[in-house]
């Protein structure tokens, strides 16, 4: 006899104001009992000590986590010059000093070299597996690590204010793999100041805006009717990826995984990746090829 899967079937996103203190872990799993739902996860970590933007999928919208990983994503974060930190935030010990403090006209001029494509050496203390392992995990424990730099795309890197000589604020818009704590270093290195984050917001993660966020509070079982209320769709998920739509007899074959005829709006291109629906319902992410889709992904709607 099959086990009987825990939890009530939920299919969704929601978007948390993530607090300072819990990890992104810790929110799934507080979101998923709340709302006593059987799978979850989430679209991008936020370090504990940040705040801000997580979008959690609930059910098959965890399906569409990838595309949402691969978006673009918004930060402000606040950079202290003058110090040098382990972990290159407030939380780690203070490796190096400057007295040098740089003034407005010398940050806007650096900027520029940290905009648009550019390699980025990811903090010690990130996600990033060496010999199978988390960076953290290894730093952690007092290794030194030798980390590669990676390609990031930087499409924005603004500064936004100069509250006093000792601190600045900044707002970036960047792709995947972009560690918000490694341009602070890198640009307190520049400066010829040295600088670490103290204060770090993310603002937006592809389709999703802080603006639409529910609080840590109301993540509460008690709460569940409005959380659910406040679920978006799977398909939010998806962004701006082409849509079309086909017939029951194609959504039949396409949930068992086979190549089936659909319907798109506009012209599509042989090879574009597109999701499919049926009577508003999503059926399956895949790629068109001569009015076939070819599933890559199929949902499975209780």
């Amino acid at each position: 006899m099959a086990r009987r899967q825990r939890g009530t079937p939920v299919h969704g996103w929601l978007v948390l104001d993530k607090p300072a203190g819990p990890s992104s872990a810790q929110a799934v799993a507080r979101a998923r009992r709340a709302l006593d739902a059987r799978k979850a996860g989430h679209a991008g970590t936020l370090d504990p000590a940040a705040t801000g933007l997580l979008a959690i999928a609930f059910g098959e919208a965890t399906k569409t986590v990838p595309h949402v990983t691969e978006a673009q994503k918004r930060y402000h974060f606040t950079v202290r010059w003058g110090a040098e930190t382990a972990t290159d935030d407030a939380a780690g010990a203070v490796t190096r000093t400057s007295g040098t403090r740089p003034g407005e006209a010398e940050i806007r001029a650096a900027l520029q070299a940290f905009t648009g494509d550019i390699l980025q050496v990811p903090p010690q203390v990130s996600a990033v597996k060496v010999d199978g392992q988390r960076a953290y995990d290894l730093a952690r424990s007092g290794q030194s690590l030798d980390l590669e730099a990676r390609p990031l795309h930087v499409a924005r890197l603004e500064l936004m204010e100069i509250p006093d000589s000792h601190t600045a604020v900044f707002e970036m818009d960047c792709g995947k793999g972009g560690y918000v704590r490694a341009i602070a270093r890198d640009l307190g290195r520049a400066l010829g100041s040295l600088g670490h984050v103290v204060d770090l917001r993310r603002l937006r993660t592809g389709p999703f805006d802080v603006r639409d966020a529910v609080d840590w509070q109301d993540l509460e079982p008690d709460n569940a009717d409005a959380l659910r209320t406040a679920l978006l769709p799977l398909e939010t998920g998806l962004g701006a990826m082409a849509e079309v739509s086909c017939s029951p007899e194609s959504a039949a074959r396409l949930r068992h995984g086979n190549a089936a005829q659909v319907t798109p709006t506009g012209h599509l291109d042989f090879g574009t990746e597109a999701w499919v629906s049926h009577a508003g319902e999503p059926v399956a992410i895949g790629h068109f090829r001569g009015g076939l889709l070819h599933p890559s992904r199929v949902f499975v709607l209780d």
